[in-house]
């Protein structure tokens, strides 16, 4: 099935790209490779949440935070390369997660990025990750997501 396919089925509409906060591109292309800048989880056009996880955001809110930063670096690499049918596989996620000192479930707030590719790519979006515990990020957002992908 195709990646548009799966995405229509999961009723997800890949949104138009988050503009950049600063001096930087949504994504780049090196080789084979697509690497998208940090996204954060907006959605149409506002954040989903502001706050540290453990404090003013749940794990559940994270989580689904953790989901739209992720579709975001989908839409960035869509615009980049136009069509995410291109993508071969889902290479490394980087999932940072702002939170209180003894916030520890960074990894748990990180699947909703992960599961979410994994029901999009299937076997393509098994990846290597990374889920990082910060005290803050841009915009007080609760979480920022990365994506290497292989094209």
């Amino acid at each position: 099935m195709s990646v548009t396919a799966r995405l229509a089925e999961l009723g997800v509409e890949v949104p138009e790209v988050v503009p950049p906060v600063a001096s930087y591109q949504p994504a780049v292309r090196a080789g084979d490779f697509v690497y998208t800048a940090g996204q954060l989880p907006f959605k149409d056009g506002v954040c989903l949440a502001t706050g540290k996880v453990g404090a003013e955001v749940s794990v559940e809110v994270a989580t689904d935070c953790a989901r739209q930063a992720a579709l975001n670096a989908l839409a960035a690499i869509q615009n980049l390369i136009g069509d995410l049918d291109q993508v071969k596989r889902i290479v490394k996620v980087v999932v940072f997660v702002a939170s209180t000192p003894d916030f520890t479930a960074q990894p748990g707030v990180a699947n909703g990025a992960s599961e979410f590719l994994g029901q999009v790519f299937g076997e393509a979006g098994k990846h290597v990750r990374s889920a990082v515990g910060v005290s803050v990020l841009p915009l007080d957002a609760p979480v920022e997501v990365e994506l290497v992908v292989q094209v």
